[in-house]
């Protein structure tokens, strides 16, 4: 019921799967606490369940006449809801632009899912007298088995014995690698600007944070390279790290799109130094393609097929993974819905093992309504061709929304288009100074400089603000270190006056990236367009106040 059709495939060479070679020994990469995980005793009993005959008083489990959900039915959006038309002044948002109700007639056009009680032909049918009970780790058997196949056919790990495990989303899921794979006082490689709850995730458990500087396609291989051969572990007071994590595609906070050569470089190191790169993708389907301005655009329909649109794609790690060195980490948050909390690993059999014990003793196995759903949609309702329909459908949204935000901030600031330098080198940067003023106290003149690249996927643009020549601010009582300086001021002034974004200083990987880029001089901020209240209107309205009150600030 969950097979999917695969042909192995290594950088667009077909390969024989017995060809492949298997994981190497990851044993030395485990922490401590990893190592001390044992099976959780009564689980182990779990696969003595559904056999013939079997009289099972072992388990402790609910009676399910007593479960008083009796059927699971939900309303759904058709898979081909949106439309797949690729850019252009033809391709219009289709989502409602607020909160609430939808009113276009193609958001009313719905089909029903139903999950049953009871199988109806086989034990292995979805029901929720089995997904609403206790169960193993690594999920229902159905959803385990589809993902497998799924991970085989479009992220084409290069060796044969992977493993794909179930887990409650990326969060949990980075949380359960760290704690898996580090110890107290271990480094941590990470992107000089990350995403911020893992941050917070590996801070907490005593890991050091070592940030790699950025360019337009991620981590830098250069620098990342001189770093660890150079590194004296004497000097730093911990080993070189073993691990890295990353956001390639639609990178939290940046927007950058990280491509199969950099991705190649970057796990040559990875099997050179020995790190395991934890590839945390939740953008990977909104892969929209580099900006064009709205008069050079055209508009029509990609190529039909499954295949053709994982083509379209940049490629996994794990597409380059001939030795287990990959942790991936998927979820259906940005495509189905962050409350589900469902996601899953792909990577080596030893550590997907010890992250099943991990999770055995803390969510015990992920929700069982959420895996129903899930599983009945995917694997029943809309099988491969309509998650393909659905896909393309949410990239061209967010494509449109991209399109909107960077049309609105170039019809209103004038911007010029130079070469960029530090982490925006290697593309072109929109730029614009905006006149500076005599400075009351310095008697200097003082002025700003916005610069940013045009996300090319993900829900984020990264916009960079130089302050010049403004003294450092005076301390204010009440407010934090970050609050009072330059970044901080400007993006309290835009938030009272109704424009909310986020400071850099949250994606911040590590203090010693502020030497360089102190918030005082340079300041940062994420602006997302996926929120609901942003539309092609709400985001024309908040340019006046952004350029507005910049210019009051200078």
């Amino acid at each position: 019921m969950s097979s999917i059709q695969t042909n192995q495939v290594i950088d667009g060479t077909p390969t024989d799967e017995a060809q492949l070679p298997l994981a190497l020994d990851f044993s030395h990469h485990i922490s401590e606490l990893g190592k001390a995980r044992r099976p959780f005793p009564i689980k182990s009993v779990f696969k003595y369940f559904g056999r013939p005959g079997l009289l099972a008083m072992a388990g402790g489990l609910p009676h399910p006449q007593y479960i008083p959900f009796e059927s699971l039915e939900t309303s759904l959006l058709r898979a081909d809801t949106f439309s797949t038309l690729d850019g252009g002044n033809m391709s219009p948002l289709d989502v409602p632009t607020k909160d609430g109700p939808p009113t276009d007639p193609k958001m009313l056009d719905k089909e029903r899912l139903v999950v049953p009680k009871w199988p109806s032909h086989s034990s292995e049918d979805v029901n929720i007298s089995r997904a609403l009970q206790y169960d193993l780790a690594r999920g229902l058997q159905v959803l385990q088995e589809y993902l497998h196949d799924y991970s085989k056919r479009f992220f084409k790990p290069a060796y044969r014995d992977f493993a794909t495990l179930v887990h409650t989303g990326n969060t949990d899921g980075w949380s359960r690698v760290i704690m898996t794979l580090l110890n107290p006082g271990d480094g941590l490689l990470m992107e000089e600007w990350t995403y911020t709850a893992a941050i917070s995730a590996a801070q907490p458990l005593g890991v050091r944070i070592v940030p790699v500087p950025m360019d337009c396609q991620g981590f830098k291989p250069e620098a990342l390279d001189d770093l660890l051969a150079n590194w004296d572990e004497k000097e730093r007071g911990f080993k070189r790290p073993r691990l890295l994590y990353t956001n390639p595609i639609g990178q939290n906070p940046c927007g950058v799109t990280v491509g199969r050569e950099r991705k190649k470089q970057i796990y040559q190191l990875a099997v050179k130094y020995d790190f395991i790169i934890c590839e945390d993708d939740p953008y990977y389907y909104l892969q929209e393609g580099k900006y064009v301005s709205p008069k050079e655009r055209t508009a029509g329909d990609l190529p039909s097929g499954v295949d053709a649109f994982f083509q379209e794609l940049e490629p996994s790690y794990l597409s380059f993974d001939s030795t287990g060195h990959v942790i991936r980490m998927d979820t259906f948050s940005k495509t189905l819905g962050p409350g589900l909390r469902l996601g899953w690993f792909t990577c080596n059999p030893l550590i997907a093992e010890r992250l099943e014990r991990h999770g055995e003793i803390s969510s015990q196995a992920p929700a069982g309504l959420s895996q129903a759903v899930v599983t009945q949609l995917l694997v029943i309702q809309w099988g491969l061709e309509g998650w393909v329909t659905w896909l393309r459908g949410l990239r061209a949204q967010y494509s449109a929304r991209r399109d909107a935000l960077v049309d609105a901030l170039l019809a209103e600031i004038d911007f010029e288009v130079v070469d960029g330098d530090g982490m925006f080198s290697g593309s072109k940067v929109y730029r614009k100074e905006f006149r500076p003023t005599t400075g009351a106290v310095t008697g200097e003149k003082t002025g700003m400089t916005v610069r940013f690249v045009p996300p090319t996927s993900g829900m984020f643009c990264w916009i960079q603000v130089q302050f010049s020549g403004f003294p450092d601010p005076i301390a204010v009582a009440g407010l934090d270190e970050t609050a009072a300086t330059h970044e901080g001021r400007l993006w309290t002034k835009l938030a009272d006056e109704g424009l909310l974004i986020l400071p850099g200083w949250m994606f911040c990987a590590a203090k010693e990236v502020l030497i360089n880029e102190h918030p005082n001089k340079i300041g940062y901020y994420r602006i997302s367009y996926s929120d609901p209240t942003v539309s092609p209107r709400s985001v024309s309205s908040g340019r006046p106040r952004a350029s507005t009150y910049i210019r009051l600030f200078v």
